[in-house]
């Protein structure tokens, strides 16, 4: 239960709460319009910094972080489970991030994580965990269902249009994030209703995934499964081919001696060849000389001289035989040399040819120990191909699974749908007892402003993306009748969320709830509420103008007991809740 907002600013009008059903007023003055809402005496702004000291986000355009206001520290007074006195709350624009206690939330012997001393400093997610804890009853891992959602469906913000539907806290609020925490305030099984998030975060990533494939670059990210089903064919054949090497491969001792060893025996070989080339090509030539080296015919010689009537004498005729034998002395001695020449190119041809086949066969051995293996380098290499190509195949195969998993999500995802659904409709059928009961209070709330003859109920079922809710009111197009279904709903939640220990007791309702109701369903819902308050012992507190509380009390309602200090008003600068005027960028107007 609240007890108190105030601030250490002077000028800000605290606010004090009771039991049952508490009506802030702001009065209004000769100089509002018709259409003025009065924000400026700051009706909504009490919402908003109950809001704000419960753990809301500040943001730019939160009220407490507005320039005129950070410096100031509200504070708000509230009982709060096993603790005798009530627990006081601070928090300041200038350090929102923070949250101060007047005792220690986190001293329970169910959780030891501060000292139990006075004077407490959290953080806004350890706060907003002990309200989790301690408030809603939610304990553990607790995914889909938060502490700051479920406050919403209890104190709904005008600047949120959480007044524009029944079942939504804000305009962007997803169907699936609503129903599991509308699940869990009415007993039904939140977890299970959970998995309607699971699934749309699920249909959002495939259609993220799904724009990623149709783009020309991304797409190469993942594929189709038609070309990665070929390219894995071609990867597991070379890395078959690779491993078989592997395993056939044999480390040969001193391989690069043998190596070395190999290319000296083949330069030896072509050195040998390119020689015999030479010797064959002067051999030839020798053997051509020896051909040509012959004793000259002279015999014509003398027949020739005494045709010609020269007679030639005794000392020329032996000055001739000795030239002649001197010439046939040159001849022998020439043939000599050179068939020694040939001898000599013959025997070294003959040896090359030997020395030839010798390392032909040696070069054979040690191509065919090469060949039978290779260097521990050699082997590493190949380890190593084989390794990156390992690698890239299974790249493929996480990329043919991500390829087959978005193929076939679409189908997926309509078969989980069908199947949570079905398991949803079962946990409704088994939790009848729960679902009667909200539906019978939510149809009681409803007949007290419209009569027993209208008909209400809350029509629960399980849907394809989400768990529905529907609170129904048979409408004759009496005026308000959508904001008197968020009343019934809301007090509906309010009254279930308390009884079985699953919410505070506390409901807050905007002045904008009553704007456009018919004078009579105003009356009879200010009637309702502080009856149910007192049954149920709960706290409604309700910020509402004069006008509509004006038409409620000519309607039977009596609003004195309810009604709270301050009365708000707008009629000059010091009448609203901060005592001043300051410029805003909040959508709630000047407070």
């Amino acid at each position: 239960m609240l007890r108190r907002l105030s601030a250490d600013d002077p000028r800000f009008k605290t606010v004090t709460f009771t039991a049952g059903l508490n009506l802030l007023v702001a009065d209004k003055t000769a100089a509002s319009s018709d259409t003025d809402s009065r924000n400026s005496a700051g009706k909504s702004s009490v919402i908003e910094l109950i809001h704000f000291l419960l753990g809301a986000r500040a943001t730019t355009k939160s009220l407490a972080m507005n320039k005129a206001l950070r410096a100031i520290t509200f504070g708000l007074d509230m009982d709060w489970p096993r603790f005798d006195r009530p627990l006081e709350v601070r928090r300041s624009g200038s350090r929102h991030k923070t949250v101060a206690l007047s005792q220690d939330v986190f001293g329970l012997p169910t959780d030891g994580l501060f000292p139990n001393t006075a004077g407490v400093e959290l953080t806004v997610e350890q706060w907003t965990r002990a309200i989790e804890r301690d408030l809603f009853g939610l304990r553990g891992d607790h995914p889909g269902v938060s502490g700051r959602t479920l406050l919403s469906f209890l104190a709904r913000r005008a600047s949120s249009h959480a007044f524009n539907e029944p079942t939504r806290t804000f305009s962007q609020q997803s169907a699936s994030e609503a129903s599991t925490n509308l699940a869990y305030l009415l007993g039904l099984d939140w977890q299970l209703v959970d998995g309607y998030r699971e699934l749309a975060a699920r249909k959002a990533t495939r259609t993220q995934l799904q724009k990623a494939v149709n783009d020309p670059v991304w797409g190469r990210i993942v594929g189709s499964t038609a070309d990665l089903r070929g390219q894995i064919t071609l990867a597991e054949a070379q890395v078959e081919r690779l491993r078989g090497q592997v395993t056939a491969f044999q480390v040969v001792p001193e391989y690069e001696r043998l190596k070395d060893r190999a290319d000296q025996v083949s330069r030896r070989i072509k050195q040998l060849a390119q020689d015999d080339v030479i010797d064959q090509h002067n051999l030839e030539e020798l053997q051509a000389a020896v051909t040509e080296t012959t004793d000259v015919d002279v015999e014509y010689l003398e027949p020739a001289y005494r045709e010609l009537g020269v007679v030639l004498n005794d000392q020329v005729r032996r000055r001739f035989e000795d030239v002649k034998a001197f010439h046939h002395s040159v001849v022998r001695n020439r043939r000599r040399f050179l068939e020694e020449e040939i001898s000599e190119l013959t025997e070294r041809l003959a040896a090359r040819r030997a020395e030839r086949a010798r390392l032909g066969e040696d070069q054979a051995r040690l191509l065919r120990e090469l060949a039978d293996g290779g260097a521990l380098g050699a082997l590493t290499a190949l380890q190593t191909a084989l390794g990156r190509e390992e690698a890239a195949l299974g790249a493929l195969r996480h990329r043919f699974e991500a390829a087959q998993t978005l193929e076939a999500s679409a189908r997926q995802i309509t078969a989980k749908s069908v199947e949570l659904q079905q398991a949803v409709d079962t946990d409704l059928q088994e939790r009848r007892q729960q679902t009667n009961e909200a539906i019978l209070l939510f149809s009681q709330y409803a007949q007290r402003l419209y009569g027993e003859g209208r008909e209400a109920y809350l029509a629960i079922q399980a849907g394809r993306s989400s768990l529905t809710i529907t609170p129904r009111i048979d409408s004759d197009d009496s005026r308000g009748i959508a904001s008197m279904v968020i009343f019934c709903f809301d007090l509906t939640l309010a009254v279930l969320a308390h009884r079985h220990g699953r919410g505070p007791d506390f409901l807050i309702h905007d002045s904008h709830l009553y704007d456009g109701v018919d004078e009579r369903q105003i009356a009879k819902a200010l009637t309702l509420a502080a009856e149910v308050t007192v049954e149920e012992g709960l706290q409604y507190i309700v910020t509402i103008n004069t006008d509509s509380l004006g038409v409620a009390a000519q309607r039977g309602f009596d609003p004195e007991p309810y009604i709270r200090s301050p009365r708000l008003t707008d009629e000059h600068e010091t009448g609203g809740l901060f005592g001043f005027r300051f410029k805003t960028s909040t959508k709630q107007g000047t407070p």
